[in-house]
């Protein structure tokens, strides 16, 4: 019998698991290991809350999940509940699919004033992670900035954007929708270094923008460039720039009738942040595109900023012994190998990069890898405890594990206290999950 961990329950970790189900059937046993006593990851706390139909992917984790040689074990912290050495010795194979949780900072002067935000900790803010649910940030301003021009970016700026009205059918939790709903937003300045061309906004979530209640985007036509340039970019880009093109060509008495502005600044690099206490302002360098990377011009501006937030990227947060490249923000690895024994798959392995989706072949590739290293050291004959092994360990040190049955009655208990039009209200709260699992056992 082969025994594998895989800490990491978000789609990494779950296509991993499904992959070493259709390689090896019921010769395997797979315990899928989370630091929250919830499934899915980034799917649950990263995608947007408007954004359901993209969460439905859930589905398919939990088809694998409830099959009889793959266990959930969530409320594991691995590096801090158990050490990545004991993972080793209980497991043939470790595969670390942790994601990249941790937002990669933007290192400018002013960057510790207050109501700066970096997209994992706002994201997770309004999408109810445990670690982010006391964020409050202050909504109660007229002009944000979100720095960035990919799907993050956009996603914040829409969700700061949107009418309480816009949420039904979402899962964002209550304390983010009250403060939505008492801001006093008019301006969402979406700032990035390069020009159209170079955008990651895909035309699907720019598109949205188009659809909202109270806002209207807004593109300077200086910053686009000849129309005729756009049949050089590959099409995805080419419709994203026609939606840019869109927007410039919105009529100001069209636009002035929605209260909400939603302003794209390209070509415009922050330097610097300014206030007393809080942010008030970003101070922005003018840009220009050479061979395709953004080379400062000297001249600069400033934007008015009571709330900022940076989407810039993200990075994997580091496991003591585990080799970790810091200019990357990932775990150091050849092709997903990082020790005899230790893998890593998804964003844990290439950095925040891909859809949901690419994390598929990522994870039956990394099985590929670990199953030709069974067949040249033949580790996979060596017997190890397994499971068996770490619920020995968990009851020794006192471990409260989660089940994915538990999680089904946690599932359960959010949807039963859903608000009128959403899909559940999610606890944000470790205690509260712990409690809502122990009720049903009541």
């Amino acid at each position: 019998m082969r025994h594998i961990a895989i800490v990491g329950s978000g789609p990494a970790g779950y296509y991993t698991a499904e992959a070493a189900q259709k390689l090896w059937g019921f010769d395997v046993r797979i315990d899928v290991f989370d630091s929250l006593p919830v499934p899915y990851g980034l799917i649950r706390t990263g995608v947007a809350p408007d954004h359901q139909s993209i969460k439905g992917v859930a589905r398919r984790f939990e088809k694998t999940a409830l099959t009889e040689n793959v266990r959930f074990v969530g409320n594991v912290t691995v590096g801090q509940d158990v050490n990545i050495e004991t993972l080793k010795q209980l497991y043939h194979a470790v595969v670390l699919a942790t994601g990249a949780p941790r937002d990669r900072e933007l290192d400018i002067p002013g960057r510790e004033l207050g109501n700066i935000f970096g997209s994992a900790a706002f994201v997770g803010w309004y999408n109810g992670h445990p670690d982010f649910a006391d964020l409050a940030p202050d909504l109660s301003c007229k002009n944000a900035v979100v720095i960035g021009m990919g799907n993050v970016a956009l996603d914040v700026a829409r969700i700061l954007a949107k009418s309480r009205r816009e949420f039904e059918g979402a899962d964002i939790v209550d304390h983010a929708l009250d403060a939505l709903d008492a801001s006093r937003l008019e301006t969402i300045t979406i700032v990035g270094r390069r020009g159209p061309h170079q955008i990651m906004m895909t035309p699907k979530e720019l598109g949205e923008l188009m659809d909202l209640e109270r806002a209207s985007p807004r593109v300077e036509p200086a910053d686009l460039p000849p129309e005729g340039e756009d049949s050089m970019v590959e099409p995805g880009l080419r419709k994203s720039v026609k939606l840019l093109r869109d927007f410039a060509a919105i009529p100001e008495n069209i636009r002035g009738e929605k209260p909400i502005a939603i302003d794209f600044d390209m070509f415009a690099s922050p330097v610097a942040f300014h206030g007393e206490g809080k942010v008030t302002q970003v101070e922005i360098e003018e840009t220009s595109v050479e061979a395709g990377r953004a080379v400062g011009t000297g001249r600069t501006y400033r934007v008015p900023a009571d709330l900022v937030v940076t989407c810039i990227g993200y990075r994997t947060s580091p496991i003591p012994d585990v080799p970790f490249d810091e200019r990357a923000g990932r775990f150091a690895n050849d092709e997903g190998r990082i020790l005899p024994g230790l893998y890593c798959v998804g964003w844990a392995r290439r950095g925040p990069s891909g859809t949901i989706g690419t994390n598929r072949p990522d994870g039956y590739a990394i099985i590929d890898r670990i199953a030709e290293d069974f067949e040249s050291s033949a580790i996979s004959s060596v017997a190890k405890l397994g499971r068996e092994g770490f619920d020995a360990h968990a009851a020794e040190t006192g471990l409260d594990l989660v089940t994915f049955r538990d999680w089904q009655k946690i599932d359960e208990a959010e949807i039963a206290a859903a608000r009128d039009g959403a899909p559940r209200r999610k606890f944000t709260a470790v205690e509260e999950m712990i409690a809502a699992r122990d009720a049903a056992h009541d």
